[in-house]
């Protein structure tokens, strides 16, 4: 027996708006963990999915069906990075990418984002993205995104922002959320 389509996609709305409320991009692991385990009591939730599948399985049905795209979905929305960068609704979008997340505009201009966590990733996706591309291609931003911690630190900030000029990365922007 598998969890009806309508009740499958009541529960992802419902806990997606809570993952937004909570913060959820910007939970520890240990901070998932518990919300995984309260949900997983919650006769709402964990209860209620307990009628299509077994109690042992409720809990890894909340991370893999219900929350698994969240993050992606989330991160995956290039409106904040593109406003940051200065590229508007006119500047046409010619290719989308993901992991990590970015788009080539029609012009030739690269960008891409992600937590500042994945900041080499980053940098060297917008690189190799921008070599394949050839001439016509350039290496124009990246927005990394949950700057926190030590990614708010000057020093460590120079260090990324001196590597994304070696790789002829015009602009650097650090987003806290």
């Amino acid at each position: 027996m598998s969890v009806p389509e309508q009740v499958r996609q009541q529960l992802k709305d419902k806990l997606w708006q809570t993952a937004d409320q909570i913060g959820w991009l910007s939970l520890s692991p240990t901070d998932k963990s518990r919300h995984y385990e309260n949900w997983t009591r919650d006769p709402e939730i964990g209860g209620l999915i307990a009628k299509f599948i077994p109690i042992g399985d409720v809990r890894v049905y909340l991370k893999d069906t219900l929350l698994k795209d969240f993050a992606l979905q989330r991160l995956g929305d290039g409106s904040t990075p593109c406003r940051v960068l200065g590229i508007t609704e006119r500047d046409k979008i010619a290719k989308k990418f993901v992991k990590p997340h970015g788009r080539q505009l029609q012009d030739g201009r690269i960008i891409s984002w992600g937590r500042a966590s994945a900041w080499k990733a980053i940098l060297m996706a917008t690189y190799e993205r921008t070599y394949a591309e050839g001439k016509h291609a350039k290496a124009f931003g990246i927005t990394l995104t949950h700057a926190v911690g030590r990614y708010k630190e000057t020093k460590f900030r120079q260090m990324v922002e001196r590597a994304a000029h070696e790789l002829r990365i015009e602009k650097v922007v650090w987003l806290e959320q």
